[in-house]
């Protein structure tokens, strides 16, 4: 596979999943923008086919200005990958406006944002791929994480509409629904459990590793590898699908 010539654009770049696909990418030949909100991260990270430009996907006119200077720089994006996000669990009678606004502002706005951005430059090529990183949080309920299952079902829904509205022309939608995924978010989470239990961290990660079926976290290099297949020159009948990638989580 051979992805020269295409510019893709994965939001939340800098680091985790985002890094490993944006990677993964460039790998294979693509231009990789990457973007966040912090510009010393992805200045660490860039180079090599990978492309910074500072970015925050809960704001609209910040999504407007990164995506356009991206393809100004580096032509239309036909692979466009929404990852940003946060998690954080909440229990939904102590979720306050403020925390359910953020979340949904930097997972579903966020996410809305960059496809639209996207695909009005992705709309006058021949091939586009739209891969948006849900998790299995938006095919489950998660327990303790109301507002974020939420956001993730919200993201998928916008994926299976996206699909029907593009049947028949050559651009694919999906979402990729990862489990618990070894990331600098795991101290994160495990704090959160910590707070909301009473576990101590060995506990609280024990959590994390026993919701996978397969008894570990999963590597980013994983969800990346199934972001790579959604490109390839056989993809083009996976279509609207939320992918697991969770270790045979049913």
């Amino acid at each position: 596979m051979t992805l020269d010539g295409k510019h893709a654009l994965v939001t939340g770049g800098g680091t985790g999943i985002g890094l490993a696909i944006a990677r993964a990418l460039a790998a294979q030949g693509a231009q990789v923008t990457i973007t966040g909100r912090r510009a010393e991260v992805l200045e660490k990270v860039a180079g090599n086919g990978l492309h910074a430009v500072q970015m925050d996907v809960a704001s609209e006119v910040s999504v407007v200005d990164g995506v356009a200077k991206a393809i100004e720089a580096r032509g239309p994006v036909q692979i466009c990958v929404p990852n940003a996000g946060i998690a954080e669990g909440r229990a939904l009678h102590k979720t306050d406006m403020e925390f359910w606004r953020t979340m949904m502002a930097i997972n579903v706005d966020g996410c809305f944002l960059t496809i639209r951005e996207c695909l009005k430059s992705m709309h006058g090529t021949d091939w586009g791929r739209v891969i948006a990183i849900s998790s299995i949080a938006g095919l489950k309920g998660l327990k303790g994480a109301s507002c974020y299952s939420a956001t993730k079902h919200a993201m998928i829904g916008m994926i299976k509409a996206l699909a029907a509205d593009h049947l028949g022309k050559p651009y694919t939608f999906n979402a990729l629904c990862p489990a618990y995924v070894d990331t600098n978010i795991v101290p994160q989470n495990i704090e959160s459990i910590m707070k909301r239990t009473g576990m101590n961290e060995e506990q609280a990660m024990e959590v994390m590793v026993g919701a996978n079926p397969h008894g570990r976290l999963i590597a980013p290099e994983e969800v990346a590898d199934a972001a790579l297949f959604l490109c390839s020159p056989h993809s083009g009948s996976v279509n609207g699908q939320a992918i697991q990638i969770s270790g045979g989580e049913m």
